[in-house]
């Protein structure tokens, strides 16, 4: 009859798994929203849904980490994906109720296209979040988000730019100045953290191989 000294560490790359699942789809969501304006509370109620279950998430990973003796990578590593991926959907979650408050006319280019951008770097995620579990190559896909952050660097200067090239702007045009300033911090916010997880992934890959 055989027997476990330690109990069975917790799938710490299932929650991850899912934690990007929810990501992933959040960012969908988004990305309806700035491509078609329409349904956009019922959209923004159902991000803040996804938000609040990635929410339970992470208390659930963090919870199981104080509590597990052997985990799969080292402990600082498992809290920085947990609490990335948490910092992520937050920031997908503030883009989505900025829009849905502000009520905007229009969606603007930039903001469409650095929204997709940060979807599919989202879903890169999960890739890497796979290949960190099996031990795989991650600088092919690590190279793909680089390339969508730097575009997302220049669409926001774009945008921007856009915004101020008003010398003579009307008070309605100031109020839709700062409103878009506001998001395009928080689009700017989003893409740089995915970005930062991308890059913290590959050095725990490197430091595991």
């Amino acid at each position: 009859m055989s027997f476990r000294l330690f109990p069975k560490a917790p799938k710490f790359f299932e929650f991850f798994r899912e934690q990007n699942r929810i990501i992933v789809e959040a960012a969908t969501v988004l990305n309806t929203i700035v491509l078609d304006y329409g349904d956009c509370d019922v959209r923004c109620q159902m991000i803040n849904r996804l938000e609040a279950d990635g929410d339970e998430l992470n208390r659930t990973i963090s919870q199981l980490l104080s509590t597990t003796f052997i985990t799969p990578i080292d402990r600082e590593d498992i809290h920085l994906i947990n609490s990335s991926q948490e910092t992520i959907i937050n920031n997908i979650q503030a883009i989505s109720n900025r829009i849905g408050v502000y009520e905007f006319t229009r969606m603007r280019f930039p903001a469409q296209r650095m929204v997709s951008n940060v979807k599919d770097m989202a879903t890169a995620i999960g890739v890497l979040l796979g290949m960190l579990e099996n031990k795989g190559e991650v600088v092919g896909t690590v190279g793909q988000v680089k390339h969508q952050k730097k575009e997302c660097e220049m669409l926001l200067l774009s945008g921007l730019g856009e915004l101020y090239d008003n010398p003579n702007p009307s008070p309605a045009e100031v109020m839709e100045i700062i409103k878009w300033t506001h998001v395009y911090d928080r689009i700017d916010k989003a893409f740089h953290r995915t970005w930062q997880l991308a890059k913290a992934i590959e050095g725990i890959v490197l430091k595991n191989a």
